[in-house]
């Protein structure tokens, strides 16, 4: 039993979350019942309304629908503010400003900054002039400045490299407060800084180019006060995705056990150990995106969770340019031109409450498409992986959506042949769970509440290597609403009613191998129901749709029609 719950010692009967979002607030209340911890009740409202009158507001809903639970938990009288509070903040990302010698170098910078949560905007020596440069690094939206090299560095990096560097430290002589990261060779010039180190010459340099780059200004002080705000990170691969030390350092920085997302990281592996099962949690939010995973260790807080955070999977990105406005427009079931797609998109930002029934409602899952897909690139190394057990979806991204639509966009964006279970973070409960500092309490909360905060929205059985043009085989489902057979077709997309609470048993009969787990030509899986059922999508892997916008709309409008009550949004 936790001995302490937002900083308030013994043991509350009840405590508050607040999951205080860029679009809306999330609110709950917690209370001890039977020995355990369960959910009373959740409220959510876009974020200008005020976090007490929406705690006052549900404690009263609570005291009318049961008073004696209420009474239980210490809520029949009294204020919520007299309970301990669990409080998770979204942050808006800051603005990193990445230099590289060349747009061959600065491609794997930028994507390594995009993958810490921070927001970019890059700039290369060969296309951009020292002056448009030096203007970047003094805009006061940016509070962190890349200086990027190979190790040794490139032939296209050599000659302008120590003009980036004497940039940035001329930069920081007008901006004390503007943190420099020198990645990879970029390190080897720190004296610059009034860093110490050998004579500041970089390896892999020509001769005249070593003379050059001695010849550059410093900083008459060689004390390391004198620059506090300059990190040296190398260069490195690991999991096969370059600069990860540098995605680290920048994640470092952002480093805020109140900020939502990384509180959901922590809470994902009290999860995974709750559970003892693989765990993979993607979040889509107004402002950046999050995927993670963990797989269960042997003691409290031992679990193995590996996390990435990205702007740029936004539902709506600040930097909402032709490329994205392309990825949305290729979801869209709807006949929008790219000026009206972008106006609704803009929209769509400015009232993210708003715009959640009719031809809105698509859209919004079309922006969380392109979204999902933006996120699922940075993010090679868990999407490589071994196929998790259960998914936790979260985000204000699918809150207003059904659970088969959720489903569907998710079996559209990340694919990969598994057989999942799909849930959905409903309350918003993981943030303000994973702000509790002392692991072991943290995961006490997070077992005790695990079977209140995870709506099942259902399962997917997504089995790869189906052969067009052929009847390959049979799927059969056995679920206690029956038996359901269709053909093993390749492009099939079938949902099949299968409550929360049940299981059903997915048995695969081919001509020829499949793999969904391992490869075989008769394969069985049992999976579990949930709001939306349970989906059989047989499609490519990875999805192809047609080149045609037109035939692509159709295509696209009969599977989200399957997926909407009614077949309309």
């Amino acid at each position: 039993m936790p001995r302490s719950i937002g900083g308030v010692k013994g043991t509350p009967r009840a405590f508050a979350t607040l999951d205080l979002g860029a679009a809306t607030t999330a609110t709950a209340l917690i209370g001890r019942v039977a020995g355990r911890w369960r959910l009373l009740g959740a409220l959510a409202a876009p974020a200008s309304a005020p976090a007490d009158v929406l705690l006052e507001l549900l404690a009263e809903r609570i005291r009318l629908a049961d008073p004696d639970l209420a009474a239980a938990a210490g809520l029949a009288r009294g204020s919520t503010q007299d309970i301990p509070h669990l409080v998770a903040r979204s942050s808006v990302p800051g603005t990193v400003a990445v230099l590289a010698a060349s747009a061959r170098a600065l491609e794997p910078l930028t994507v390594a900054v995009a993958r810490s949560g921070w927001r970019w905007r890059g700039a290369s020596g060969d296309r951009l002039h020292a002056g448009a440069m030096t203007a970047l690094l003094l805009d006061p939206t940016v509070s962190v400045a890349v200086v990027g090299a190979g190790d040794p560095p490139g032939g296209d990096e050599r000659a302008g490299l120590p003009e980036l560097v004497a940039l940035a430290a001329a930069a920081t002589q007008r901006r004390p407060d503007l943190t420099v990261v020198l990645a990879g060779s970029a390190g080897n010039l720190r004296t610059r800084f009034g860093l110490p180190g050998r004579d500041g010459r970089l390896r892999g340099l020509r001769r005249g180019d070593q003379e050059s780059a001695a010849g550059v200004a410093r900083p008459a002080s060689n004390d390391v006060s004198a620059h506090p705000r300059v990190l040296l990170v190398p260069r490195d691969v690991e999991g096969g995705v370059e600069w990860a030390a540098l995605t680290a350092a920048l994640a470092g920085l952002r480093r805020d056990p109140a900020e939502s997302r990384q509180a959901m990281t922590a809470a994902l592996g009290g999860l995974a150990g709750a559970l003892d099962r693989r765990v993979e949690l993607l979040e889509i939010g107004l402002d950046g995106g999050l995927r993670a995973s963990a797989t269960p260790g042997p003691t409290a807080g031992s679990s193995h969770v590996r996390a990435v955070q990205g702007a740029g999977a936004a539902l709506v990105p600040y930097e909402l340019g032709e490329a994205r406005l392309e990825a949305v427009q290729a979801w869209s079931t709807q006949p929008f031109d790219r000026h009206r797609l972008r106006d609704r998109l803009l929209e769509l930002r400015a009232a993210p409450w708003t715009g959640v029934a009719g031809d809105g409602a698509r859209l919004r899952l079309a922006a969380a498409r392109a979204a999902l897909s933006r996120l699922a690139a940075l993010t090679p190394e868990i999407g490589d992986g071994p196929a998790p057990d259960l998914v936790v979806m979260a985000g204000g991204a699918f809150a207003p959506a059904p659970a088969a639509a959720i489903l569907l966009a998710l079996a559209d964006a990340v694919r990969r042949p598994a057989a999942i279970q799909v849930v959905f973070d409903h309350a918003r409960l993981l943030g303000p769970l994973g702000t509790v500092s002392d692991p072991v309490e943290r995961d006490i909360l997070v077992a005790d509440l695990a079977g209140d905060l995870l709506l099942p929205l259902g399962s997917i059985v997504m089995p790869g290597g189906i052969r067009p043009g052929r009847r390959a085989g049979r799927v059969i489902v056995d679920s206690p609403a029956g038996t359901m057979t269709m053909g093993l077709d390749h492009g099939a997309l079938e949902f099949t009613p299968v409550p929360p609470g049940e299981q059903a048993t997915v048995l695969l009969e081919s001509a020829e191998p499949v793999l969904l787990g391992s490869y075989g030509r008769r394969l069985s899986v049992d999976v579990a129901g949930g709001v939306g059922g349970l989906l059989i999508d047989l499609r490519d892997v990875p999805l192809r749709l047609p080149d045609r916008r037109e035939a692509r709309r159709e295509l696209l409008a009969r599977w989200e029609d399957s997926a909407w009550p009614g077949g309309t949004a």
